[in-house]
């Protein structure tokens, strides 16, 4: 039996862990928390804090994860270079899960991103277009940063020097090395994400479509379930699904 504390219990989120958590046989909520109340009391009764807050709240969560050792998931994007410093430095004294999609889908087509790069090699134009509701607060999102960080892995480029975040004007043709990327806003889209290999003649297209935020939560549980058996380390879902 593992104790949740469940940190940003009110947005979309953090109400379908709590409905996932409460079918789980395994788990049980030892808090449900959000903005304004105690996080450090609430942590103390937990095994496994599941944060879907906000990014600027989450140095703040690890290092009190890290100093209770509790097992940590943290399911917010948008992370600061230093931010993500922080992160690293308390997952060397817990186990922590730092993904930017929870869904087995997803982290399926990230594993189908790397290799389709791989097969179809530079001749293909790279290009990836993700919509979510019109709530959203950052863009990309952090899944489609994600699949560009991979496409940039397999073709030997930097991220902040050749991804290409939209296109207006008289932009000149495009370069053999950028990597498109377009963020699309409207309605209550759950999270789609599309990435395109285009070369003259032909055209290859992974897609995934989130339908309902569900995935999600069982899939963060997982992590923490996962992490729980693990020494201190920063991992990701890849590592969860052993897809690595």
């Amino acid at each position: 039996m593992i104790r949740f504390l469940i940190n940003g219990a009110k947005g979309r989120m953090g109400q379908a862990i709590l409905a996932s958590l409460q079918d789980d046989p395994e788990a049980q909520v030892a808090a449900a928390i959000d903005k304004g109340d105690d996080f450090l009391a609430a942590l103390a009764s937990a095994d496994a804090v599941i944060d879907f807050s906000h990014h600027t709240l989450t140095v703040d969560i690890a290092k009190a994860c890290a100093k209770a050792k509790k097992v940590l998931v943290i399911g917010t994007t948008g992370h600061t270079d230093e931010e993500v410093a922080a992160i690293r430095e308390a997952a060397r004294e817990i186990p922590i899960v730092f993904a930017p999609n929870f869904s087995v889908g997803v982290n399926t087509l990230f594993w189908l991103t790397r290799k389709a790069a791989e097969i179809l090699g530079p001749e293909f134009d790279l290009e990836i277009v993700e919509m979510h509701h019109r709530l959203k607060k950052d863009a990309p999102s952090g899944t489609a940063k994600r699949l560009a960080e991979i496409l940039a892995e397999v073709r030997g480029l930097q991220y902040n020097e050749d991804v290409r975040h939209g296109r207006q004007g008289i932009v000149g043709e495009r370069t053999p090395t950028e990597i498109g990327m377009h963020a699309v806003r409207g309605g209550d889209v759950v999270g789609d994400h599309t990435v395109i290999y285009a070369n003259v003649g032909e055209r290859v297209e992974l897609t995934h479509k989130a339908s309902s935020r569900d995935t999600f939560a069982r899939g963060s549980i997982r992590a923490a379930k996962w992490a729980a058996t693990r020494p201190a380390g920063l991992y990701d879902m890849q590592d969860v699904l052993g897809l690595k």
